[in-house]
């Protein structure tokens, strides 16, 4: 059986969620927190060996105090991020175990991820060793000046959304990462087109939304209630109540 290690990036900002006690990852959502929902989707798979999660260093008291025993429960390994995305999945990617065939990214702030959907971007990466998450445009692209008025309206022919998880072969996104220079990637996926290697595309679903703003987790929410909640520990667990997120 191939074997993964998800890495789920924590460490950014949250500048547009604007909440004065937490970044989105440790939010609550349905009584738990944010990446709690995104990690337990991956530790309820038997061909995942390890999850790594990624935060800032700033965070880490805090993260400390309000998620230790849920780390030490989960098996999650925390690692400190870097000053972009691709240097905190860089750190996590050097904390991967080396028996391990393939490494999953996922966006800690995406939790609304139904098991099909990951068994399909999986198998896609078993059978060409790159694949992510995507669903095609379908709304009305337009380019904006900065003057906020339309410069033209863009074809969305063959335009598609990347989402999480961006699933590879692990020497595969060692190599993408070993040959990053200084493009400024915003996904993994990226990183692995520059060295020329087809990056196949599984369709995803809207459900599978990233958390940006607070607005955002009322539709979470929502969109939880239409999928199985492989949850590790029940409603009982003196960390899933509801004001140990307060």
């Amino acid at each position: 059986m191939a074997t993964f290690a998800v890495i789920l990036p924590a460490a950014g900002k949250s500048s547009r969620f604007r909440d004065p006690h937490f970044k989105k990852p440790f939010a609550s959502l349905d009584n738990r927190a944010v990446w709690m929902h995104s990690a337990e989707k991956f530790l309820a798979r038997d061909d995942v060996k390890q999850v790594i999660l990624v935060i800032d260093d700033e965070d880490r008291d805090e993260f400390q105090a309000r998620f230790a025993a849920n780390v030490a429960i989960l098996g999650v390994e925390v690692v400190s991020g870097g000053a972009e995305r691709a240097d905190s999945v860089l750190n996590a990617l050097a904390r991967v175990r080396a028996d391990i065939d393939y490494v999953a990214v996922h966006d800690a702030a995406r939790p609304c991820l139904a098991a099909e959907w990951i068994e399909r971007v999986f198998e896609a990466a078993r059978q060409s060793d790159a694949a992510i998450l995507a669903i095609p445009v379908v709304g009305t692209l337009k380019r904006v000046g900065a003057d906020k008025c339309i410069q033209e309206t863009v074809r969305r022919d063959g335009l598609w959304e990347a989402q999480t998880p961006q699933v590879f072969r692990r020497q595969l996104l060692l190599d993408a990462y070993a040959r990053r220079g200084t493009l400024a990637a915003t996904d993994d996926a990226q990183l692995v087109e520059q060295l020329g290697h087809p990056v196949r595309v599984v369709p995803g679903s809207p459900i599978n939304l990233k958390i940006t703003t607070k607005e955002d987790l009322h539709l979470a929410a929502q969109a939880l209630k239409a999928l199985p909640k492989p949850r590790l520990f029940g409603p009982a667990h003196p960390f899933a109540d509801d004001d140990h997120w307060r």
